[in-house]
């Protein structure tokens, strides 16, 4: 199938409540012409490099999103223009990113990555340090950034349980913050986006309460 036919077809079987990102890591801007002339505007990168050369050479309206494992010292090359940092796994990155959106006079939106699978190759926050960085007073000073939400990984196995199982333990925990910011309200952060779903386990994500998937190679075919 093409990539306008695949948008489609995904499109048509995920609630007008789930976001798609499209996964365009290692794709030509070709490839992300056809999805983007399918009517997607969202997509997803993992490597800085990549998305600065995407930013600077495709249509304006696209909101861009980093998806992979981002360094410290990288960020100041995306802060002008990325539109939702997906993998904030420590504090000293949550500081730097809010350093970087000052000095471009922006307010960045992140999500903050919870370790949630099986793999030491995955990255992330446990339960117990989001707490203690929501808590902290040095998180609340952060006034340039927006913590929208969280995402998560799921263990790469063919164990449909123990996914479901991964998916769940992240929606309760984001239910949990959800609540608990109602009660104690924390200026920059808001309990709104649940980013969790591949192209293998996707459909399974939704299930269990995801609001944003992203897709790659079910739209763009295998690398």
């Amino acid at each position: 199938m093409s990539i306008t036919n695949n948008i489609k077809e995904i499109l048509s079987k995920i609630p007008e409540t789930v976001t798609l990102v499209a996964v365009s890591k290692t794709k030509p801007n070709e490839a992300i012409l056809a999805a983007y002339h399918a009517g997607q505007r969202i997509f997803g990168e993992n490597k800085v490099q990549e998305l600065v050369a995407k930013y600077e050479s495709l249509p304006k309206d696209i909101e861009w999103h980093m998806i992979g494992h981002l360094q410290s010292n990288k960020v100041k090359y995306i802060a002008p223009f990325v539109h939702l940092i997906h993998g904030i796994d420590s504090l000293k990155l949550l500081v730097e990113v809010n350093k970087q959106a000052l000095l471009n006079h922006r307010i960045i939106n992140v999500l903050l990555q919870v370790f949630i699978a099986q793999e030491e190759t995955k990255f992330g926050f446990s339960e117990e340090e989001i707490i203690d960085v929501l808590n902290s007073e040095k998180f609340k000073q952060l006034t340039n950034i927006e913590v929208v939400g969280l995402m998560g990984m799921a263990t790469n196995t063919d164990n449909e349980q123990q996914i479901r199982n991964e998916f769940k333990s992240l929606r309760l925990l984001f239910e949990q913050l959800k609540i608990s910011n109602f009660k104690f309200p924390i200026s920059n952060f808001q309990s709104q986006i649940l980013s969790m779903g591949m192209s293998c386990d996707y459909k399974i994500a939704i299930e269990e309460g995801a609001t944003m998937i992203r897709v790659g190679s079910s739209i763009f075919g295998g690398r």
